[in-house]
């Protein structure tokens, strides 16, 4: 499985008991320093590009830092953090490191909220420039800010637009400078809101400062700053007086996990890292709902405020699929049985054959997937000995019985990851040569020429690693055949929101529907709107709405023919369609330029479904030979060929079921 990087993981803790309260009961007042540690180190899944942490003091004086941040680069980046955190008390006697009076007083990091990021990146920005959490400083403790997140936004331009157009400045132009940048504006707001109140009930000097610090409301802040948010996002943030947030996308697609009890709140993007780290049963930790917000005053206080109106749950599936760690009890049961409902496939591709089979998998992260495909395989064998055993009749002598029951489903650990290599290619000097050796085989774990191989992925996205490497690696054992299965389903669309891919091309399920197209010599029909053509290829910008080319259509006229989707009739005015409401003249027009940009393209998919006898007549004289409207219904023997219809299938439609009705339209 190539590495995919779409997932960062955030940590936050509050400590709701004063430091001397940890030091006492648990022999440290480094409690929650130690415990984010733990809650980032279990989610280093989630990010190996770099690390940060922020904290916060909430009882420092005027003239005394209150807010401290460490960030690093690389995969050793959160032991690195936590080592620069360290060497601040290195020099320390053991009276002045247990001193929780020294400590709040004197040295950095020893405060009660704190906030970590891992990082993967999602924009191709590097450095540590880039690295979470992100400073917003100002003198007054609530307008300070630190802010980080695991997101990917669509619309940064149109944000960085709105921004800007009210006078900010962003330093520079990434998504998540922006971010804080708008947040840091809508703080400013909430604060100057509650300044202005105090100053009503004739408050002044500090007692302003207590008053606002008191008052804030970060839910206000998110609402009108979040609204504009299109994404998949949990961002978390820290105010200099000892506010902290966290908040969720309203369609789910990012996943956040907390925990509450009288000493401590944490949130993480994980719930078994919640589990582990302070060992408390998962029936405890509570799921961020969408458009949801965690919200913990300077007090202490905790509350949830729905900020944004929940969408359709779009969860990502690779949360579930690949980048969550298999130790959470929903989901090793789901990916158990993602293994388990491959088994009639695999039966199927090695001819029901187990004796001369062996099965295994790649990568390590695919192991649960391979339990519960054992599990399934299990299954099968047992009820196939069962019925050996039962056409024996009712007195079978041991030897027969042996026979049956030795009978085992083979599995063995057939590749090894050279971790030292495959950190080697990463960092640039990536060669096929050198990707073949990124796995070392087991040599004699099946018979040459005999056995079967079946090998169990958990996510085949691109299948350049496959390609590359892993099929030739395998094929050095000489098996009969070779079976590459995977436990995801496919991957068929870009994810602007998550996975790092834009282009349908870059997957391996895109590519095998060509290949099947090419196999059996059968073209799909693409219908285009001609005038939208573009004359010059162009580099995928997934944030924007992109057309073909003209050069796309040539390149792709192997396996797809094009119909007309008009040249520029597809709109909508009213509530009927563009074509329709069109004269004569410019009806005319627009289907012959389209049939000509088209290379006299035969058929015409009338847009939303809408004709006319004078579109009829006009598509008919333009020579046009098939015409397709909608209504949902199959085509018969002598329907009129230019009112046929169409089935829509949509991304959220259930496969399933549009397949069953395609079959019920055959019959």
């Amino acid at each position: 499985m190539e590495q995919l990087k779409h997932e960062c993981g955030v940590a936050m803790i509050r400590l709701l008991k004063p430091l001397e309260y940890y030091e006492k009961k648990y022999g440290t007042w480094m409690y929650g320093l130690n415990k984010l540690y733990l809650l980032m180190e279990k989610q280093h899944n989630r990010g190996q590009e770099g690390a940060g942490l922020a904290c916060v003091k909430l009882e420092a004086n005027p003239g005394e830092e209150y807010m401290f941040r460490e960030r690093a680069l690389g995969s050793g980046a959160i032991t690195e953090i936590f080592e620069n955190v360290q060497n601040n008390f290195k020099e320390l006697t053991s009276e002045q490191l247990h001193d929780t009076a020294y400590a709040k007083r004197v040295l950095p990091f020893a405060g009660e909220v704190y906030m970590g990021h891992l990082r993967y990146s999602t924009t191709g920005k590097s450095g540590i420039s880039y690295v979470h959490p992100f400073l917003r400083r100002n003198n007054w403790r609530a307008k300070n800010l630190a802010l980080c997140g695991n997101f990917n936004m669509t619309n940064v331009d149109e944000i960085f637009a709105r921004i800007t157009a009210i006078g900010q400045h962003p330093r520079k132009y990434a998504d998540t400078y922006i971010m804080l940048e708008q947040v840091g504006h809508r703080l400013d707001r909430e604060v100057e809101r509650v300044f202005n109140l105090a100053e009503a009930e004739g408050l002044t000097g500090m007692g302003i400062t207590h008053y606002i610090e008191e008052h804030i409301d970060l839910a206000n802040v998110l609402r009108t700053s979040s609204r504009e948010w299109d994404g998949g996002y949990v961002i978390c943030g820290l105010t200099g007086s000892g506010e902290s947030f966290a908040i969720r996308d309203p369609w789910g697609i990012r996943p956040a996990f907390w925990y509450q009890d009288d000493e401590i709140a944490v949130l993480a993007s994980e719930r078994p890292v919640i589990q582990t780290a302070l060992n408390v049963p998962f029936e405890e930790i509570k799921e961020l709902q969408p458009g949801q917000a965690l919200l913990i005053s300077k007090e202490g206080k905790i509350r949830t405020s729905q900020i944004n109106k929940p969408r359709e749950n779009q969860a990502c599936s690779f949360e579930r699929i690949y980048f969550s760690r298999g130790s959470d009890v929903d989901i090793y049961k789901e990916r158990k049985r993602l293994g388990e409902k491959l088994v009639p496939k695999i039966l199927k591709a090695i001819n029901n054959d187990i004796d001369h089979t062996v099965f295994s998998f790649i990568p390590n992260t695919a192991e649960v997937a391979f339990y519960g495909m054992l599990q399934g395989l299990d299954d099968y064998l047992n009820e196939e000995k069962v019925q050996q055993i039962a056409a024996l009749g009712h007195h079978p002598n041991m030897d027969e019985l042996e026979i049956i029951l030795s009978r085992r489903i083979r599995s063995e650990k057939v590749a090894i990851k050279d971790i030292k290599l495959r950190t080697f290619i990463a960092e640039g000097n990536s060669r096929n040569d050198l990707a073949a050796h990124v796995y070392d085989i087991t040599y004699g774990s099946l018979v040459p020429g005999v056995d079967n191989l079946v090998i169990i992925d958990d996510s085949i996205v691109r299948g350049t690693t496959l390609k590359q490497s892993i099929i030739g690696i395998l094929d050095r054992l000489g098996p009969k055949k070779i079976v590459i299965v995977s436990s995801s389903p496919q991957v068929r669309y870009p994810d602007y929101y998550g996975i790092d891919m834009a282009k349908m091309s870059e997957f391996i399920a895109f590519r095998a529907a060509v290949e099947l197209l090419k196999e059996r010599d059968m073209k799909a029909v693409l219908f285009v709107l001609s005038d939208y053509l573009s004359e010059e290829e162009k580099k995928f910008e997934p944030s924007l709405m992109q057309y073909l080319s003209r050069a796309d259509l040539l390149k792709m006229q192997d396996v797809f023919s094009y119909g007309s989707h008009t040249a520029a009739l597809h709109q909508l005015k009213g509530h009927k369609s563009a074509l329709c409401l069109a004269d004569e003249e410019t009806i005319v027009r627009d289907l012959a330029r389209s049939r000509k940009a088209l290379m006299n393209a035969y058929s015409i998919s009338y847009p939303y479904g809408e004709y006319n006898d004078e579109v009829l007549k006009i598509a008919k004289e333009s020579g046009f030979r098939l015409g397709f409207a909608v209504g949902g219904h199959s085509v018969k023997m002598y329907d009129d060929p230019y009112t046929l219809g169409r089935f829509d299938m949509y991304r959220y439609r259930d496969t399933a079921k549009f397949q069953k009705m395609l079959e019920s339209c055959a019959q």
